[in-house]
């Protein structure tokens, strides 16, 4: 808790975006906003509505390219947008502002107000929409552009000599990127950047040409489109796309990733909504341990306070316009608003050398309630005052990145400098950050960063890679990390490792990035007592690869090769039946796909699957298609595998990862099955979410449970627990611990459901199983001890749900034709290490099935 503040602190009333804006719907000017408390988590903390992405949303957010960002040229830039379809239905209209249609037209007026002003087209989103980034900046040469892209490339890769170049600080111009509408029904930020666009594009004013002489501003006009038009807070995928950055599943999210790599913003402004008075990072405690937070804070900090004071001045009162005072969670706020996780575009930003960066909540609320029960003058009221804010925030930064051009790129240098060198991380204190009221022992998070991280191959003999390796090393690439690759065994700090390993060595530019990927974490629930959101996320403890962590050494002559992507893993021996297994997300999705040829695949003992030689020509495709290896083997196989057709009640995590599988998923909810679910089409049901067995109709209560009686049921969490019990399926007892815990925990595999699964799992409201009945297996269990690896999971005020409760539990359970599972191995798209469990069950119990009724 805060203690030590030299200012007033506000009080540290915990709530949730809920309760923050209980009260909004009053007309009143003084009840227009949020209450200026501090806010936790947005919504509930289990998502328990089903997903109901259409499956283009998947094939698009699987296949969709990302524009390569091609910086040499010079500006601008210009193109013409051909437009869309005018979208009546557009949710932006009600609100008085610019809907989607309208973008295209309106930047392309810009383009020809002068020759500020470029537009380029980074992508698709999920719904097949374009993605638009602005930028705004005088007139450049392509020699000009080329000499812009040297000194940026000299910043991020050899910050010792950038440090001392004086073409850098005499002509670099300062990369700023402003990002809107990151979550579709925050809308404001949008309408904002274009008036401020506008105005650049024009003014004559000796400050706007100094600032653009010497600066670049990138503007990502609408971060989400679909939601946008659709008024939903997620895109067409189902997924919050400020939650995506770790795994970037998404083509939004892979675009901003783009962005940020080929910019390389000094500073970024995220436009959000809605909190009353209006919050302006930084934040409370936790802080990233794998920041250089002093120079984070220090400017961050400081362009927060002239933000502050521009959105004061816009002079709208609580009794005249509902418009509380702007807020600044680190100076007022004890905790509940973090900079923890790397999931958040500000606190990813900061890993790619961003040093002033934000989320920046405008105050009146126009979304969701609000949107569909108060008048629209007052909505259009509303949105007015919120742009206005936004506008107010962007030119305030523009403003101090004006006047501080120079501190910014040098402590961006600094950043990266510290990194290639290995230098220690400075902790924060009232010394080393000067100027930034109030900083205490509470604020100070640092890690030691190891020498180097190994992650070796599958098969030394074979020196080729397994999947879940190849896609660690392709995603670490695909975030700037570099990685190298072994020719041949080498020694490394006392121990040898085979040729074909990959080896990330820590002392590089973007270390941070690198760490907060790999490592395992931290145990942060002694120090707050709530998280905003998720608290561990680790790659090497979730995705299924092996990642060594070496803390000391010399790689001096170690053999060691860059790379710009991962050995290819597929392989298929040259005669015999073929074994695949299914450790792996990819091994599941070839599976699949011979399944939809009508591949005859079978069982193998050990629950992976054989392949007879008369399919090597499928099997070779798949290989390839799916970048798997198959083994050479003499076993028969058991009983044949079907193609699957799996009903989904479900989160929008869980459904993507479902069809990345390459399952048939048909989504279910109450209502689909209170309006006449159609059972015969379907083999086995996974429940997590959107399916209440009591709210269902009679009739639709009696089809359900006479699918159940034939067929499989997956279940996860505690809906899927509720309509285990309900059905009367499997005897276990459900036991939910504390709901706002969330984490990566060690887990002990004991089924063949859970057959060389890792040996980490994740959870979020975690469940256990006790009172096992006759027939009960356990597949996993949690630890002994406390299996919390990292993350935030404390027990409740009464001292149960914790994780020593939880220690040496049922985490997954099966019997008959159910599985249940108490962690969650989809989340989010995530924990792809995990996502074979689920696979290999929705198989398990539909074979029970198919058996049974052979039999």
């Amino acid at each position: 808790m805060r203690t030590t503040r030299s200012v007033p602190a506000r009080p540290a009333l915990l709530v949730t975006l809920a309760l923050a804006t209980a009260g909004s719907l009053l007309l009143a000017p003084g009840a227009a906003g949020a209450d200026p408390q501090p806010v936790t988590r947005e919504g509930s903390a289990v998502d328990d509505r089903a997903a109901r992405a259409p499956a283009s949303a998947t094939r698009r957010a699987l296949t969709a390219d990302v524009a390569a960002r091609t910086t040499a040229r010079a500006y601008p830039r210009r193109q013409a947008l051909s437009p869309d379809p005018e979208n009546p239905g557009d949710k932006s209209l009600k609100l008085g502002l610019t809907p989607y249609h309208a973008i295209a037209p309106k930047l392309n007026a810009l383009q020809r107000l002068g020759d500020r002003v470029s537009v380029e087209v980074t992508g698709r989103s999920a719904g097949g929409h374009r993605l638009y980034l602005v930028t705004v900046t005088a007139p450049e040469t392509t020699r000009q552009a080329r000499a812009q892209e040297r000194m940026r490339e000299l910043i991020g890769n050899t910050p010792a000599a950038a440090a001392k170049s004086r073409e850098i600080k005499r002509d670099y111009k300062t990369p700023v990127f402003v990002n809107s509408n990151i979550h579709g029904n925050e809308w404001e930020g949008t309408d904002a950047s274009l008036k401020v666009i506008e105005r650049l594009a024009t003014a004559k004013d000796a400050k706007t040409r100094d600032l653009l002489a010497h600066s670049r501003l990138y503007f990502n006009i609408t971060a989400n489109p679909d939601g946008r038009i659709a008024g939903t807070r997620a895109n067409a995928a189902g997924f919050d796309l400020n939650r995506d950055f770790v795994t970037a599943s998404q083509p939004e999210t892979r675009a901003m990733r783009q962005i940020e790599i080929g910019t390389q913003p000094a500073v970024l402004l995220d436009l959000h909504g809605y909190v009353n008075g209006t919050l302006i990072e930084p934040t409370t405690p936790p802080h990233g341990e794998n920041y250089e937070y002093d120079l984070f804070l220090k400017n961050s900090y400081a362009n927060a306070l002239g933000m502050e004071s521009a959105v004061n001045a816009l002079g709208y009162t609580p009794a005249k316009d509902g418009v509380e005072a702007a807020q600044i969670p680190f100076r007022d706020q004890e905790e509940g608003w973090d900079d923890w996780p790397p999931i958040f575009t500000p606190q990813y930003a900061a890993f790619h050398g961003t040093v002033a960066a934000h989320t920046v909540e405008i105050p009146l609320a126009v979304n969701n309630e609000e949107y569909d029960e108060l008048p629209v003058p007052e909505l259009r009221r509303r949105s007015a005052v919120n742009t206005a804010v936004a506008g107010a925030a962007i030119r305030a930064t523009l403003d101090h990145v004006r006047e501080h051009r120079g501190t910014l790129i040098t402590d961006q240098i600094e950043v990266f400098r510290r990194g290639a060198t290995g230098a220690a991380q400075v902790p924060v204190s009232a010394q080393t950050v000067p100027g930034v009221p109030g900083i205490g022992p509470e604020d100070v998070y640092t890690t030691v960063f190891p020498r180097a991280y190994v992650i070796p191959p599958v098969g030394a003999r074979t020196q080729r890679s397994g999947p879940a390796a190849a896609r660690l090393v392709d995603h670490l690439l695909a975030n700037d990390v570099r990685v190298t690759r072994a020719t041949r065994p080498f020694r490394l700090a006392g121990r040898t490792y085979p040729g074909g390993s990959y080896v990330v060595d820590m002392r590089q530019p973007k270390r941070g990035m690198a760490n907060v990927l790999l490592a395992d974490g931290r145990d942060i629930s002694g120090k707050v007592s709530v998280m905003y959101d998720i608290s561990g996320w680790s790659l090497g403890g979730l995705w299924g690869a092996t990642v060594e962590r070496v803390p000391s050494g010399s790689l001096r002559g170690a053999p060691l090769r860059a790379i710009g992507e991962a050995a290819p893993v597929a392989h298929l021996p040259a005669h015999g039946d073929l074994r695949l297994r299914l450790t792996d997300p990819r091994e599941v999705a070839a599976l699949n796909a011979l399944l939809r040829q009508g591949v005859p695949v079978r069982r193998a003992a050990d629950g992976n699957v054989i392949v007879p030689a008369s399919a090597r020509r499928e099997a070779r495709s798949a290989a390839r298609a799916h970048d798997v290896a198959f083994t050479a083997t003499r076993q028969n196989g058991t009983a044949p595998l079907n193609r699957l057709r799996v009903a989904a009640a479900v989160t929008p995590g869980e459904l993507f990862a479902l069809r990345e599988m390459g399952f048939d998923v048909t989504p279910v909810s109450t209502d689909v099955l209170n309006a006449g679910f159609d059972w015969s089409g379907t083999d086995v049901l996974f429940v997590s979410a959107g399916l209440d067995h009591a709210a269902l109709t009679a009739s639709a209560r009696r089809a359900l449970d006479a699918f159940l009686d034939g067929h499989g049921l997956v279940g996860r969490g505690a809906t899927g627990a509720a309509l285990n019990a309900a059905a009367g399926l499997l005897a276990v007892k459900p036991v939910e611990g504390n709901a706002d815990a969330n984490g990566v925990v060690r887990v002990r595999n004991s089924g063949g459901i859970t057959l060389d699964a890792p040996s980490h799992g994740f959870v979020y409201a975690p469940i256990w199983f006790t009172d096992l009945g006759p027939g009960v297996r356990v597949e996993q269990s949690y630890a002994t001890g406390n299996p919390l690896v990292s993350g935030h999971w404390r027990p409740l005020r009464d001292g149960t749900g914790g994780p020593a409760a939880a220690a040496g539990q049922a985490s997954v359970v099966s019997g008959g034709r159910t599985v249940l599972f108490g962690t969650e191995p989809l989340f989010r798209d995530h924990p792809k290490g995990e996502f074979p469990q689920v696979a290999r069950a929705l198989f398990t119990v539909a074979h029970s099935a198919s058996v049974e009724e052979s039999g």
